[in-house]
C-alpha cells in the first residue's frame, strides 16, 4: 500500500430515539475507528439530534462528522464496507497510487461483502415467503399486501376522464 499517509473525512448518520441515546450511540459508534490498527481519529464533530419531519414515533437524526488519517488506501476501503459511511472524502493526497495486488485484495473484499448481502436477502426472502404460506394455511383469508400509509397532501387525485358519445 501507499506509503503516504491518506486523510478523509467520513460522515455517518444515525436515526431513532431518544435524541440522547442516538447521540451516544453515534459517539461510541465512530470511537471504534480507534480500535483498527493504521487509523487515528484527527477530529470528530457530532451534531445535535433533530426530529424526523412526519415521523410517527419521535424519531430523531443526527451525524457526524470524523476526519481520520490512515496508513494505507486499503483502510479508507475497509471504513467504507464495514462502517457504511453516508459519505467520504479523501483530503490528502491529490493523487493515490495502487497497484494491481492492492487494487484485487479491494475488489476481492467488496465482491465478499456484497455476496453476504445477496446470501442475507435471499435468505430473508425465503423466511417471508415461508412466514405468508404458514399464515395462509393458518387463515385461509389472509391477505399478502402491506398496507403504506400515504400522505393525503401528495396523494394524487385522478380526474374521472369523459367518454365522447359519437354522434351519428
Amino acid at each position: 500500500m501507499a506509503k503516504e499517509k491518506i486523510r478523509a473525512v467520513f460522515i455517518f448518520e444515525i436515526m431513532g430515539r431518544p435524541a440522547e441515546y442516538i447521540k451516544e450511540a453515534l459517539d461510541n459508534f465512530t470511537n471504534t475507528l480507534n480500535n483498527q490498527n493504521g487509523v487515528r481519529i484527527v477530529s470528530k464533530k457530532i451534531h445535535e439530534p433533530k426530529t424526523v419531519e412526519k415521523s410517527q414515533n419521535d424519531l430523531f437524526t443526527t451525524f457526524a462528522e470524523v476526519e481520520v488519517e490512515v496508513d494505507n488506501i486499503g483502510l479508507i476501503f475497509a471504513i467504507t464496507l464495514n462502517m457504511l459511511p453516508s459519505h467520504v472524502e479523501i483530503i490528502d493526497p491529490e493523487e493515490i497510487k495502487i497497484n494491481n495486488l492492492e487494487l484485487g485484495s479491494v475488489i476481492s473484499d467488496l465482491s465478499f461483502k456484497l455476496h453476504r448481502f445477496d446470501e442475507v436477502t435471499k435468505g430473508l426472502t425465503l423466511e417471508r415467503e415461508n412466514l405468508i404460506n404458514r399464515l395462509k394455511e393458518l387463515n385461509p383469508n389472509f391477505k399478502e399486501s402491506i398496507s403504506i400509509t400515504e400522505d393525503k397532501e401528495t396523494k394524487k387525485k385522478e380526474k374521472p376522464v369523459k367518454k365522447k358519445s359519437k354522434k351519428k
